[in-house]
């Protein structure tokens, strides 16, 4: 596994963009990105997916800010503080104006806050970051209070993830108002100009932004899925930085004097989720003779751990990533507050898979289906074939289906696939918003689960859950979350492969900060000194 960064590294790259701040000419100067994974929506509260939130940080802001790694600071919020156990106040930045004109008020801060739950058809919804929100009470134009049932510690960093949208331009307004650019009114560093759906997307620089000014004038923001193109756009000139950058180039640009590449450890997991909202039958799942089985056979733990010592972890990383990753056995990666060290990656071991599926009733083993996306993370579909190779070597015989992220996604959230590969990355640098997001039991009304497409269910893990979100003290907090990542592991929630290094390529003569979260943004790209 690749270190997140060492002193030396971070210091000198820290070094490198300040003084490239500092040295940011003043003529105008355009920036052409490419991202390999297409956001599927302008509207910030529609789907709470790393492309979709890469491009809304652009347009829009919060009122906290998350670092490159993770850390928060004040955005729209000039400050805050917990003024009684269940009442936090927040002070808003004064002098913000939207890309209208018009001034940004607590009334926007309520409105956004509110919206989160109301968006029609999100496939993974920003509700469970506003679901312990009780009443949201505007002081003045310029403080507003946010109630909530019990002490919750973690709002500042949930409402890092909420973009605060301009009531007076969203209000009545669709998805599909932002997508066309009416609705898209936000405060942020760029104002949307035109954009082509899964295309490209044109944004201006927002010269009346309150933060730093920005050195591109004009961002282009293309999505290049394939990765072979994605390369040769950059090194032909064509784009000036990539995100994904292929493992199988990686080496050969790290050499190019072309090219310079930014790394980090990210936070992001690559996972298999089996459906549970079925005891049923289940589509795609039958015998070797093709007869549906009469039972889901995932609702089975034994089953579960048995595809979950199935899976070779480092040949994985080794053969598929070609070291761009690193094996796991929970979704926190090493050097994070929330790893739980007690929890290993799980041993390879075959023959135990085949004695756990022979205990579970399924001897000869059976066939599957395992879905994955072909242009959303990095060698997605090339990991779900080899999963599959290893799978049907202890008999569950494993074909794989893989679709674009778009078809995909939206599939995955109407409960279609029987298994899927799937990614999240914990871009609040805790536990907590996978276990509530991810394997929290799907309620609607309770804001948990929005993101839980397989529908699985532990009222154990989400007591653990509710209870750690409720402890004021860092480490407390911590202990209940690893507990919680025991509970998970050993019920085998999901099957957990790999943590992601992120990697940027970018032309010489360009600086670009690498992020935990993987997110790609052109404020983290500046001209070299």
């Amino acid at each position: 596994m690749k270190p997140r960064n060492s002193a030396t590294t971070w210091k000198a790259r820290a070094s490198a963009l300040l003084l490239a701040l500092l040295a940011a000419p003043a003529a105008a100067q355009n920036l052409t990105v490419a991202t390999g994974a297409p956001p599927t929506s302008v509207d910030p509260h529609f789907y709470n997916a790393a492309p979709n939130f890469a491009l809304s940080m652009h347009i829009f802001d919060r009122l906290v800010e998350r670092d490159a790694e993770v850390r928060a600071y004040p955005g729209l919020a000039a400050s805050w503080e917990a003024i009684a156990p269940t009442v936090w106040e927040f002070r808003l930045r004064p002098g913000v104006t939207w890309h209208d004109g018009r001034p940004f008020t607590s009334e926007d801060v309520a409105f956004s806050v509110a919206r989160p739950p109301l968006v029609p058809n999100s496939p993974a919804s920003f509700s469970p970051f506003v679901r312990a929100i009780q009443r949201t009470e505007v002081v003045d134009a310029l403080t507003v209070r946010f109630h909530t049932a019990l002490p919750h510690p973690l709002l500042p960093i949930e409402l890092g993830s909420i973009a605060m949208v301009a009531k007076h331009a969203a209000e009545g307004r669709t998805t599909e108002d932002f997508n066309s650019g009416r609705a898209a009114i936000g405060t942020g560093p760029y104002r949307l100009a035109s954009s082509i759906p899964g295309d490209r997307f044109e944004l201006a620089r927002n010269d009346s932004w309150f933060g730093q000014r920005e050195p591109w004038s004009r961002v282009t923001y293309r999505v290049i899925a394939n990765d072979t193109a994605r390369t040769a756009a950059l090194l032909s000139g064509d784009v000036d930085l990539i995100d994904q950058v292929p493992s199988t180039d990686l080496a050969r640009l790290k050499r190019d004097p072309r090219v310079s590449i930014a790394e980090i450890q990210g936070l992001r997991l690559i996972f298999i989720a089996f459906d549970h909202s079925r005891t049923g039958s289940l589509p795609q799942v039958s015998d070797h003779e093709g007869r549906p089985l009469p039972v889901n056979p995932f609702m089975d733990v034994r089953v579960r751990r048995a595809l979950n010592i199935a899976v070779n972890r480092d040949a994985l990383v080794e053969r598929v990533m070609e070291g761009a990753a690193a094996p796991a056995g929970q979704w926190m990666p090493p050097g994070t507050t929330t790893h739980a060290p007690e929890v290993p990656v799980p041993a390879f071991d075959v023959e135990g898979a085949r004695r756990l599926l022979a205990e579970a009733g399924y001897p000869q083993g059976f066939r599957m289906t395992l879905f994955t996306p072909n242009d959303r993370y990095p060698n997605d579909a090339r990991t779900a074939q080899a999963v599959a190779q290893m799978w049907t070597r202890i008999g569950v015989r494993t074909q794989v289906e893989a679709l674009p992220w778009t078809s995909y996604s939206a599939r995955s959230a109407r409960q279609e696939f029987p298994a899927r590969l799937a990614g999240w990355g914990s871009s609040t640098g805790e536990a907590g918003s996978f276990l509530i997001s991810v394997i929290g039991t799907f309620d609607r009304a309770a804001q948990r689960g929005a993101a839980n497409a397989a529908r699985y269910s532990n009222p154990a893990l989400d007591a653990l859950t509710d209870r750690a979100a409720t402890l004021l003290a860092l480490e407390d907090r911590a202990a209940v979350l690893r507990e919680a990542i025991r509970l998970a592991s050993d019920d085998v929630a999901v099957v957990p492969l790999f943590n992601i290094t992120n990697s940027w390529a970018t032309r010489r003569g360009l600086v670009h900060q690498p992020r935990m979260d993987e997110r790609t943004v052109a404020m983290g790209t500046r001209p070299a000194p």
